[in-house]
């Protein structure tokens, strides 16, 4: 393998916007070491690619965040960029969100973003290189329903924030990505007329974005054209976070 090559580690690669980045680093040139907790979805999703390495891991295991970094760094000798991308979404009112549901969030969402982070800043210092965490405009919009799922999202825009003040002095970059409301299966799923007609009314650009328009913003912050962009939030909502706050069809669960 050439050791010049760029390589990508993408959590929650096997469906939708990690997919969409794998993908897209794929037809960049760079090779992607692909995490994900759902071994069968992450077969399927690798099944036919070159230059990946699959690999079947928890981010909120303390034990797999730097298994994950030592793995691909073996198998392809460096790491460039970390794409935190994995997370849940689990929604439900406040009164309803026990302790339970807040730290499975939390767990996934803030904690494994930070312990995934931590295990790549040695080989990220070799290289240079960046992160790019996934947030949510849930994280710059407050909503119903978005109790724990909405914090986490906001803590890993502060948590972007801290590591890009601690890391530029090693050439490291570190930018969050906010999506906001995307055209995925589970959204589609889940989503009645009535929310889909919402959101077309409450975003600007009248549509749902798709995993394609994020997938592009994230490997922007990864090249060397995002060379001197860092401690930033990109929001890729069509406007959506500049028509206000909440959305009526949410409100009632």
């Amino acid at each position: 393998m050439k050791m010049e090559q760029r390589t990508a580690l993408v959590t929650g690669a096997a469906r939708g916007i990690g997919l969409a980045t794998t993908k897209l680093f794929l037809k960049d040139g760079w090779r992607v070491a692909m995490i994900d907790w759902d071994a069968d979805e992450l077969a399927r999703a690798s099944a036919d690619m070159n230059d990946v390495l699959p690999l079947t891991l928890d981010i909120s295991n303390p034990q797999h965040a730097p298994q994950m970094i030592r793995e691909t760094v073996l198998h392809f000798g460096r790491l460039d960029a970390l794409i935190n991308n994995a997370g849940v979404a689990d929604f439900g009112p406040i009164e309803e969100t026990d302790f339970e549901r807040w730290r499975r969030v939390m767990s996934v969402n803030l904690d494994g973003t930070f312990l995934v982070s931590q295990a790549a800043i040695p080989a990220l210092k070799e290289t240079r290189g960046c992160l790019v965490n996934i947030a949510s405009i849930s994280a710059l919009r407050a909503s119903t329903l978005r109790v724990a799922y909405g914090t986490s999202k906001a803590a890993v825009v502060a948590l972007t924030e801290q590591q890009a003040a601690e890391l530029g002095e090693y050439g490291i970059r570190a930018n969050a990505v906010a999506p906001g409301p995307v055209r995925t299966k589970l959204a589609m799923a889940v989503h009645t007329q009535e929310i889909i007609d919402a959101y077309h009314d409450a975003i600007p650009l009248n549509r749902y974005g798709n995993e394609q328009e994020i997938a592009e913003v994230i490997t922007f912050l990864c090249s060397d054209r995002a060379s001197f962009v860092t401690g930033q939030l990109i929001s890729v909502d069509g406007g959506f976070e500049s028509t206000g706050i909440g959305l009526p069809a949410l409100r009632s669960p």
